[in-house]
């Protein structure tokens, strides 16, 4: 064996359980999107309508990506490493850069946005085929099918940072769309055949981790949304009314994903006999509503602090009662694929939701921000009760709705 494979054979980590925990340089890789959030939550809050909802979104696809694909390279190789560290620095320059372009990232600064995200997809997967030659080979072609899906995403992100508003908005959402799929259709590309899941032998233990760190990164920005913005406002009844429902409402995600089902896919997680499968739908597709809802909670709370007295419409109702409703299909979905049952508290939550949406066109925007509390409450206490009358099955999420 070369020195060279000697060395990359040494960026892997070990088996050791200790070894696959979240390190340091991954957490503070992490920092970043502390930033990309709060730019991300101006940007929507500053202009509240649809088409700007529709921007965000498009930004917030981008963001989850870029930081799942890291995820699961890291979950291969050992950032205790230099060049592994000094990868994910660089991500880090980059990851400012399109965090900076984010308020006007469908404005002057398109080429910015764009040619960060490139530069860290694509780098970030060449890297890894550099990595992992003659050491996993089939995890190498995996990356390399990985780079090539990138580079024809790219030619989409390129073309819109080139294109006007409208366009650009059509175009990236193209790019998103092939990149989302690809995992799908297990990278397949001519010549190179496709992928399978049982070549991803991953930690299941880091995954869950990583997952849960970033869901905390969200109610952290959530947190800060909401003091920041009440610390701007002047008090007032309906203000403060405002400020305890928000926190709430944080608290109650907070609670409902980490009490009520995390542990039990952490050790579902470790169990499994697929891995790979398991955590493509749980952790790269499943916790992208959960993490999407948060985020929406969270920009309805600096807006309805802004604005707790003002008569909702269509943009208003969906981002207030469409956060509970991602973040609680979201978690249901984990649980269900996790535990194989369906939580009812969790539809029970849903139904309240969308059913208050048409009524939220025409109501105060802070009724229809209590109905979003009461939606994420009723699923807290119906599974709370669940767990009462099932004392021995803390984890079991099944079992807290009482099934």
């Amino acid at each position: 064996m070369t020195k060279g494979v000697d060395s990359t054979r040494h960026w892997l980590r070990h088996e050791e359980q200790e070894d696959r925990q979240v390190g340091f340089p991954e957490l503070f890789f992490d920092l970043v999107f502390v930033f990309a959030l709060i730019q991300l939550s101006h940007f929507i809050v500053e202009e509240f309508s649809l088409p700007r909802l529709l921007e965000g979104t498009a930004i917030a696809l981008a963001l989850w990506w870029v930081w799942n694909h890291t995820a699961w390279v890291t979950n291969w190789l050992d950032p205790a490493r230099m060049p592994i560290r000094a990868m994910l620095f660089g991500l880090m320059f980059f990851g400012l850069l399109m965090s900076s372009a984010i308020p006007d990232a469908f404005g002057d600064k398109g080429v910015m946005f764009a040619g960060a995200y490139i530069a860290m997809q694509l780098g970030r997967s060449l890297f890894a085929v550099y990595a992992f030659r003659n050491v996993l080979p089939a995890v190498r072609r995996n990356f390399a099918r990985v780079s090539l899906w990138f580079c024809l995403s790219a030619l989409f992100w390129l073309w819109g940072a080139f294109s006007g508003e409208e366009m650009r908005l059509i175009l990236w959402f193209s790019a998103l769309a092939i990149e989302y799929a690809a995992p799908e259709v297990r990278f397949f590309m001519p010549g190179l055949g496709r992928s399978h899941a049982s070549d991803w032998n991953i930690s299941g233990e880091h995954m869950a981790e990583r997952c849960a760190l970033f869901v905390m990164i969200c109610l952290g920005e959530s947190i800060l949304a909401i003091g920041r913005s009440f610390a701007d406002e002047d008090l007032s009844p309906l203000v403060i009314a405002t400020f305890v429902a928000a926190f709430f409402a944080s608290v109650t995600m907070w609670w409902i994903y980490f009490h009520f089902g995390q542990a039990k896919t952490k050790r579902e997680m470790e169990e499994t006999d697929e891995p790979g499968e398991l955590a493509l739908h749980v952790f790269t597709y499943g916790h992208m509503p959960v993490v999407a809802g948060i985020i929406l909670v969270a920009i309805s709370a600096e807006h309805l602090l802004a604005h707790p007295g003002e008569t909702g419409d269509a943009a208003r109702a969906l981002v207030i009662l469409g956060g509970p409703i991602l973040f609680l299909a979201g978690n249901l979905f984990v649980k269900r694929v996790t535990t194989g049952r369906l939580p009812r508290s969790h539809l029970a939550g849903m139904a309240l939701a969308v059913l208050f949406i048409p009524a939220g066109f025409w109501l105060h925007t802070f009724w229809t921000g209590l109905v979003g509390l009461g939606a994420l409450l009723l699923v807290a206490v119906l599974e709370y009760r669940g767990l009462a009358r099932t004392p021995h099955a803390s984890d079991e999420v099944g079992e807290l709705d009482g099934e």
